[in-house]
């Protein structure tokens, strides 16, 4: 008879992330961030407590609501008293059965916070490398927007940093000083020595994208995120047909949740890679759609981080870890916050793994 965790109780508690500086995106300035970290305990192992993190993305998440906090603690009286198969695919099943599926980053927290409960509370969310042996994953270096200077100062302590892969967030600026800074990299390395993305957030109109995306080209870019604003499916389609830059697909599966609907967007489009955010895109059982659809179809992948705590960061990290992933992922925000839990992520030349220190929670 397959093993059951009986008797959890769900709770949660807020915690207000502090940015080190101004953080620029295309939705504006974030100074803050508030973020929400699930409890998963056992009535008969109180001591032992599984740890997840609901994070909605302001002005972009689907679930970045006015009522989310309402809805979360209404979520965890619902489901507290509740049992679940003690396997990794009987709890991805439970909560993708009990938890609605326009709350993305309330499932990613369930997921993660019993995945942890199965394995003793230890913050471990898969037995991979990562968590045993200090596996590394490698990263990408990200360039924040906001003025030239800062942008160039940015670049250059990525580069002494040793990231041989950086991604630079550009439409807050001129379009010919961002050009500039990418220039300034490659006048320094060549595209064998740094790989150099970058993130547009739907920055470009359709009429203007591929003259755009022509002249970053002559850059030696890997590719580009989300050129042009999600929902504009012909226009991406012709996009990714017409580009002599690779395009990855980012806020475009924001909100899509059947899997049918999954496999017609990336037929229809045909991006070169999609771009995964398990907060924003529904978890762990989403995400893997996403791959297996992708991998079918012959697209790329990458995971990314949307601004979790350390928390959320880590189960996404032991998460990707589950591939062998080659390719650099967006994993590096854990060093944004004043305040962020004290974790034994470690981030070192372009890498992120597990070390030895223990959790501040």
């Amino acid at each position: 008879m397959e093993r059951v965790l009986k008797d959890i109780h769900f709770s949660f508690q807020s915690h207000l992330l502090r940015f080190k500086f101004e953080a620029g995106t295309s939705r504006g300035i974030l100074k803050d961030k508030k973020t929400f970290l699930l409890q998963a305990i056992l009535r008969d192992e109180p001591e032992v407590v599984g740890w997840g993190e609901a994070a909605p993305l302001p002005k972009l998440s689907i679930d970045d609501l006015p009522d989310f906090e309402e809805v979360l603690s209404n979520i965890c009286k619902r489901l507290s008293g509740s049992s679940v198969f003690a396997s990794e695919q009987g709890i991805l099943d439970w909560v993708k059965s009990h938890v609605p599926e326009n709350y993305p980053s309330i499932r990613f927290a369930m997921e993660t916070a019993l995945l942890d409960l199965l394995h003793g509370g230890q913050k471990k969310i898969f037995d991979t490398p990562f968590y045993n042996e200090a596996k590394p994953i490698p990263i990408n270096g990200l360039i924040w927007m906001g003025e030239k200077e800062f942008m160039l100062d940015q670049i250059d302590k990525k580069l002494a940093e040793g990231y041989t892969c950086i991604k630079m967030k550009i439409g807050a600026i001129d379009f010919g000083q961002e050009c500039e800074l990418l220039g300034y990299i490659r006048k320094q390395y060549s595209a064998d020595q740094v790989t150099l993305r970058v993130d547009a957030n739907g920055a470009f109109s359709p009429e203007d994208a591929l003259g755009k995306l022509k002249i970053l080209h002559e850059f030696d870019l890997h590719s580009i995120e989300q050129p042009i604003r999600q929902g504009q499916l012909e226009a991406m389609q012709s996009l990714c047909i017409s580009s002599p830059l690779q395009i990855a697909l980012d806020e475009e599966l924001i909100g899509i949740h059947d899997y049918r609907d999954k496999k017609k967007l990336l037929e229809t489009i045909r991006p070169q890679y999609i771009i995964l955010k398990p907060t924003l895109v529904g978890g762990i059982s989403s995400c893997r759609e996403w791959i297996d659809l992708a991998s079918s179809l012959g697209i790329g992948w990458w995971m990314t981080s949307a601004l979790e705590s350390n928390i959320g960061l880590n189960a996404i990290a032991q998460f990707t870890s589950t591939y062998d992933v080659t390719i650099p992922q967006g994993l590096g925000t854990g060093q944004l916050y004043h305040n962020n839990i004290d974790s034994p992520l470690i981030i070192n030349r372009g890498e992120i793994r597990y070390g030895l220190e223990s959790w501040g929670i």
